[in-house]
């Protein structure tokens, strides 16, 4: 593979991608590039590059997809817990050697200040919540619906936008994107009078104030971790898959 018969198909939907859309051209400028985003939110970035929009039809759409615009090498730079999508990704290599690259940002992990209540799965997240407790909740807007039946909690639920389950009278919604400071989550969390923090481990450091200041206020966090994933090619950050395709490329 070469920078000028390389096509790379960079699936969105996280900070990381809008920095690669931007950094790619920049270090591979003869390569063709085209972004995915899977549509789950309407507001999506102009990532400067050819982009499209919604599901490929499963494995072998996207086998199809792949094939009929000559894609050579699949970035896989989704959400930690979009889950389906980089099981096909990895589908697509396994049945016609299209090369993958993840970019699988680090996970959080506990210090000796925090206490934390591990999960595998969402449900058990709900089932880990005592009665009555006030519930900060980051799960996402699919995802919110599984804490419904929780009729005893107070909860704050935080999503960029709207869910599609309503939510119980005694909950307050905020449609916004996570603040970058612990100081403004703390704010949030005493004036709400949180008592947990429930939230699926996305990694990095743009989502981890609400960690801090859990930290910082002894609250309990009830922590989902990630599914997993087939084994690929993996990088941990931004700069380690440019450098990563550089090697890929043959340079």
């Amino acid at each position: 593979m070469t920078d000028r018969s390389a096509h790379i198909l960079l699936l969105a939907g996280t900070f990381e991608a809008r920095n690669l859309a931007k950094e790619l051209p920049k270090a591979f400028p003869a390569c063709r590039i085209t972004a995915s985003f899977a549509g789950a939110v309407k507001d999506l970035p102009d990532l400067g590059v050819p982009t499209r929009t919604g599901g490929f039809g499963g494995t072998e759409g996207l086998v199809r997809f792949c094939r009929d615009e000559g894609v050579t090498l699949i970035i896989d730079a989704t959400h930690p817990f979009a889950a389906q999508m980089s099981r096909q990704a990895a589908e697509v290599n396994e049945a016609v050697g299209i090369s993958i690259l993840r970019l699988d940002r680090p996970a959080w992990e506990p210090v000796a200040a925090d206490t934390w209540i591990r999960v595998p799965l969402f449900d058990l997240a709900v089932q880990a919540l005592p009665e009555g407790a006030s519930a900060f909740l980051a799960v996402g807007r699919k995802e919110i619906g599984r804490f419904t039946s929780r009729s005893d909690l107070r909860a704050v639920v935080r999503m960029i936008e709207p869910p599609e389950h309503d939510l119980p009278r005694q909950w307050d919604l905020i449609l916004a994107r996570p603040p970058r400071t612990a100081a403004e989550e703390i704010a949030l969390f005493r004036e709400k009078d949180i008592s947990h923090v429930v939230t699926k481990n996305s990694g990095g450091k743009r989502a981890f104030a609400k960690i801090e200041a859990a930290r910082q206020l002894g609250l309990q966090v009830i922590m989902i971790d990630r599914p997993e994933l087939p084994a690929c090619r993996t990088a941990d950050s931004v700069e380690a898959v440019l450098e990563q395709v550089s090697q890929m490329l043959g340079r």
